[in-house]
């Protein structure tokens, strides 16, 4: 199944246009569309605050790094401070999205199969 995005007005995918996408794609009304989306990032928020990574396959791996405390300073003044201990969330792109931003032709797509004949 493929969504199509070319509606976007902005450089940004919204929530609310996912919403709209699964609405006007895949036939679910706005309040399922809505209630999908949001037990989506829900689901995702609530395993990256747990400390557990979140693997998508074919998309790319979010993962919690604890980055330790250090000393840091004040760009206005040049005065140190230091800067806390504190977690942080990384995304890391699977090789098959990397491969689909340079353009790069997947196995088993339209295009691939025209090359070959």
């Amino acid at each position: 199944m493929q969504l199509s995005v070319d509606s976007l007005e902005t450089a940004a995918l919204t929530k609310a246009q996912l919403v709209d996408l699964l609405f006007e794609q895949l036939g679910l009304n706005k309040r399922e569309s809505k209630d999908m989306v949001d037990a989506f990032f829900d689901l995702i928020t609530e395993q990256l605050v747990a400390g557990t990574d979140v693997k998508i396959s074919g998309f790319g791996n979010f993962q919690i790094r604890t980055k330790a405390p250090r000393p840091g300073r004040n760009p206005r003044t040049g005065e140190a401070i230091g800067i806390q201990a504190r977690r942080v969330v990384t995304f890391h792109a699977s090789h098959k999205l990397k491969g689909q931003i340079q353009g790069d032709k997947l196995p088993g797509t339209a295009m691939e199969a025209s090359d070959r004949a």
